[in-house]
């Protein structure tokens, strides 16, 4: 199993396939890189080396009681690519990950981001305050952290009902909802429960100034965990070369013929 070690003794999973230019993959909270496993392969078919990891306290990777943050996600990241000596890297992050593809590319790239690509992405911050009053109420979170302590089995399963639209009318296969849970059921409560302070009160606002590099943003109209007006239609006024895509309909999870859009409309603003 392809690991790397962090500074702080961390094993962190990843998975890859296909050679050429790197493109690495950073999933969204509660899930791993199984969420990547076909943009593995179309990537790779389209002559890219992809790349998928685990964050840490989820899926493979090391459970952890320190560094359940987006700094320390980005570190990990960095140490990921070092490890692989990547160069002219394009980093990809889904909701959470793309909050941790942003603050790696934006404080910890070093030179070596050639572009970013996020979707359904939770910065430039998710959660109300005297700065984002428009953002979503505190309490929101403490109640996933209540369902995540009190019975996150069953909360996976009714939270793919939302991520996937199937809450409104979304055609959303069973083995789909069953693989979310899956996924969820593999990180460590401790992290998951954690990332909720990290993914939601986390300010990307410098990031996104920050970035010297294109970012193409896409996101959901019908987003119900990271409403669109909260992320990417603030997100796209922050950066310097970014361009928005919104898909109609779509919902956070990407799936179905949303999923193959996106990978369509990637694979040509990449090229």
């Amino acid at each position: 199993m392809p690991t790397i070690t962090t500074t702080d003794g961390v094993e962190i999973y990843y998975a890859e396939h296909g050679t050429g230019q790197p493109i690495i993959f950073s999933h969204g909270w509660p899930l791993n890189s199984d969420a990547w496993a076909q943009e593995l392969k179309v990537f790779a078919d389209a002559g890219y080396r992809a790349i998928a990891h685990d964050r840490r306290g989820h899926g493979r990777s090391s459970a952890t009681t320190t560094g359940n943050d987006i700094d320390t996600y980005a570190r990990d990241l960095a140490a990921l690519v070092e490890a692989l000596d990547l160069r002219d890297v394009v980093v990809v992050g889904h909701s959470t990950g793309g909050g941790e593809v942003v603050r790696y590319a934006a404080q910890y790239a070093a030179g070596r981001v050639a572009k970013v690509v996020t979707i359904g992405a939770v910065p430039p911050q998710m959660v109300a305050n005297d700065a984002n009053p428009d953002g979503v109420p505190i309490e929101v979170f403490d109640g996933i952290r209540e369902n995540v302590l009190k019975d996150r089995s069953q909360f996976w399963k009714d939270l793919s009902e939302s991520f996937f639209g199937a809450n409104h009318g979304r055609d959303v296969s069973q083995g789909a909802k069953d693989d979310f849970w899956r996924m969820g059921m593999t990180a460590d409560l401790v992290s998951a429960y954690d990332c909720v302070k990290a993914f939601s009160e986390t300010n990307f606002v410098e990031d996104l100034k920050a970035l010297e590099v294109p970012i193409f943003i896409g996101h959901g109209d019908d987003d119900q965990i990271v409403p669109l007006a909260n992320a990417a239609e603030k997100s796209i006024k922050l950066v310097k070369d970014g361009t928005l895509k919104i898909y109609a309909g779509a919902p956070h999870g990407v799936h179905g013929d949303f999923q193959q859009q996106w990978q369509k409309d990637v694979l040509a603003w990449l090229a």
